[in-house]
């Protein structure tokens, strides 16, 4: 007797989910990206370093050594395209993603995905700028904290603001000790050497981060405290920060090659990336 075919309903299905392919080709594209630029601030923080003040370890300050290479106009073109395709990717995870999550902890993952697209874009939008000739080495931070000082209460919202950063950059600390970064990857990722390799490169990077974000934190909130916009700072003044410490060059070169690791990592990602 010849079978029926079932009748049963199919399951609802999330808009992104029939064809998840051109997603991962984003991200991927993305992630390599952004892996570039890490790899190029840690090269500019080694070079700091060992006494060579000549570039900016920072995301610009990187755009900016890249756009100096053989075919540089080619390839800051690229890098600047990759960073828009990651943000369009953290926009979808933001409208449609983390569906494997409930409540407010999915509310909290979607919009750190925005605002990890409006960083994304930010970069992207820095580097067009240096591609086409119209970029400046101005201090944005310090405009930033200018503007927060000249609203009421600003002195408080620039210590706010500083607060957060430091937060961000404590709960880096916090994934690089528990390996909480370690589900960026897919299971091939974490396993064998390689799998070993990239975890140690995942632990130096976040730490390297979670340090220099804290201290980014900390420039704000010593600004707001002293009213000297000029006092804040951003990834490039933290490491200059560094650098003017006891054993300054030595602790630099360290966190240099942490955030270069942090490249390394976000490769690794692009590679194995954990859907």
């Amino acid at each position: 007797m010849p079978t029926r075919p079932s009748t049963a309903p199919s399951s609802p299905r999330s808009p992104i989910s029939p064809d998840r392919d051109w997603i991962d080709w984003v991200a991927r594209a993305g992630l390599v990206a952004y892996g570039v630029v890490y790899v190029l601030i840690g090269w500019l923080a080694i070079q700091l370093a060992f006494g060579d003040r000549s570039g900016a370890p920072s995301s610009s300050g990187a755009l900016r050594e890249l756009a100096q290479q053989h075919f540089g106009g080619v390839l800051i073109w690229v890098v600047s395209i990759g960073m828009f395709l990651l943000a369009l990717w953290q926009l979808v995870e933001a409208a449609f993603g983390h569906r494997d999550e409930d409540g407010r902890k999915r509310v909290g993952k979607r919009l750190a995905s925005a605002g990890k697209a409006i960083v994304y874009v930010v970069i992207g939008v820095s580097g067009v700028k240096i591609a086409i000739g119209s970029s400046s080495s101005g201090k944005g931070e310090e405009t930033f904290t200018a503007q927060l000082m000249d609203l009421p209460a600003g002195q408080v919202l620039v210590v706010a603001v500083g607060l957060a950063i430091i937060g961000f950059g404590l709960f880096q600390l916090y994934r690089a000790w528990t390996e909480g970064f370690a589900d960026k990857l897919d299971s091939e990722g974490r396993s064998g050497k390689s799998g070993t390799a990239y975890v140690a490169f995942g632990k130096a990077g976040y730490s390297a981060r979670g340090v220099a974000f804290a201290i980014v934190g900390g420039l704000f909130c010593y600004a707001g405290i002293t009213h000297e916009a000029k006092k804040s700072g951003g990834l490039d003044q933290a490491l200059f920060t560094v650098l003017d410490q006891p054993f300054g060059p030595f602790l630099l070169g360290i966190v240099g090659v942490g955030l270069a690791c942090f490249g390394l990592f976000t490769f690794a990602q692009a590679r194995h990336l954990s859907r």
